[in-house]
C-alpha cells in the first residue's frame, strides 16, 4: 500500500514537472541556455520551485475559445488526443476493474506524450493545459478498486475528450 502511495506522488511529481518543461524544449534562446548553466544549483531549485508555484495558480479554471475561435494545438497534441480517443472507443471490457486499470496505463501513455512533446506557447498552451489538468483525475478513478468509480472516471474522460475539437484544431 505504501509503494503504491510512493508511485502515485512520483506519477504527480512527473505531471506537474513535465507541465512546467512543457514547451520549454522549442525556441530558447542561446543566451537563455548559457545564463542557466552558470546559474547556482541552489537559484536553480527557487526557480524551478517559483516557476511551478506559478504554473500551478496560471492554469485557468475555464476553458475557453480564442475570441470566438479555435485555439491552434500543435500536431503531436492532436494526435496524442486522438489515440486517447480511439483507446477509449475501442475499450469494450467494462465489467472487470483490472481492465480499467490496464487502459489507465494507456491512456497516461498518450498523455504523457502530448506533454512531451508540447510546442505550444502563450495563451494557446495554457488553455491546453486547463483542457489537460482535469483528466488526471479521471485517470486516478480508474486505477480504483471500485467499478462504479471506474466506470463514472471512463464515462467524465469521455466527456472531456469529446471536447477537445470544441476548443482546439
Amino acid at each position: 500500500m505504501k509503494t503504491m502511495k510512493t508511485i502515485k506522488t512520483i506519477v504527480l511529481l512527473s505531471f506537474i514537472s513535465i507541465f512546467i518543461s512543457c514547451g520549454e524544449n522549442s525556441k530558447k534562446h542561446d543566451n537563455d541556455t548559457e545564463h542557466k548553466h552558470t546559474e547556482s544549483a541552489e537559484v536553480n531549485e527557487k526557480e524551478h520551485k517559483d516557476e511551478l508555484k506559478k504554473e500551478h495558480h496560471e492554469v485557468k479554471e475555464v476553458l475557453s475559445l480564442n475570441k470566438g475561435s479555435l485555439w491552434d494545438a500543435n500536431s503531436e497534441t492532436t494526435s496524442g488526443i486522438n489515440n486517447m480517443i480511439g483507446l477509449m472507443d475501442s475499450f469494450t471490457e467494462k465489467e472487470t476493474v483490472k481492465s480499467y486499470n490496464s487502459l489507465k496505463g494507456s491512456l497516461e501513455k498518450e498523455f504523457m506524450s502530448i506533454l512531451t512533446n508540447c510546442t505550444m506557447e502563450g495563451e494557446s498552451h495554457n488553455q491546453l493545459h486547463t483542457y489537460l489538468v482535469p483528466m488526471k483525475d479521471a485517470f486516478k478513478g480508474l486505477e480504483s478498486d471500485d467499478l462504479t468509480i471506474c466506470k463514472k472516471s471512463f464515462e467524465n474522460l469521455n466527456i472531456r475528450l469529446a471536447e477537445y475539437n470544441t476548443y482546439f484544431k
